[in-house]
């Protein structure tokens, strides 16, 4: 049985930040898992987020991704997707939704239906989606007043009609500006026992 296929996605412009620290862990965990990883590093890879004239033109014609053609096929044969980012603005940054953008794209993601109805799903081999966020504001303000607004994109606006397969776990690090030691050790260790239960559901 061939090693199961992770994609790790990283969207920090600082190489000390969290997120990458976070990333580190998760490849370690993912690898001893037995996962055949890979780490996409958007900003230390020059990742373009912009959607060319020609993608766009073509996004209902036969979808011109040749630029991304080494990502889209990563996404494609992916069991298990984790992402890396910081919440800016209550929102991806803008490198991440760029490559939601170049990426998820038609003949990769999904197929446009005929009449423009419901996306028909391609990502049939996704299995587990983790995101894992920092935020310098404090939990209550995310679940009461934005209502965890990013977390509902993701689980039902991009991966579910794209991999109905697959299961979204959320982990946000609040107040990451002020992070003690101890809370991080946490943090980190939930993080771990995720990909654990990842790895037991998909045996």
């Amino acid at each position: 049985m061939s090693a199961r296929r992770c994609v790790i996605v990283r969207a920090h412009p600082l190489a000390e930040s969290l997120c990458a620290r976070l990333a580190a862990l998760l490849a370690v965990e993912a690898r001893t898992a037995g996962w055949q990883v890979t780490v996409r590093d958007l900003y230390a890879d020059g990742f373009d987020p912009r959607l060319s004239v020609a993608e766009r033109a073509s996004y209902y014609e036969g979808f011109v991704g040749d630029a991304v053609a080494a990502e889209r096929a990563e996404l494609v044969a992916a069991e298990t997707l984790i992402l890396l980012f910081p919440t800016w603005w209550f929102g991806f940054p803008a490198i991440l939704k760029g490559w939601f953008d170049r990426v998820w794209a038609p003949g990769t993601a999904y197929e446009h239906a005929p009449d423009l109805g419901a996306m028909q799903p391609r990502l049939l081999c996704l299995r587990e989606v983790l995101a894992v966020t920092t935020l310098g504001a404090p939990a209550w303000v995310d679940w009461l007043i934005l209502r965890r607004p990013l977390r509902r994109v993701l689980r039902w606006g991009i991966v579910a009609p794209c991999a109905p397969k697959a299961r979204v776990g959320w982990s946000a690090l609040y107040r990451a500006e002020t992070m003690e030691p101890a809370r991080l050790e946490r943090f980190e260790a939930g993080l771990q026992e995720k990909i654990r239960a990842m790895a037991r559901r998909l045996q």
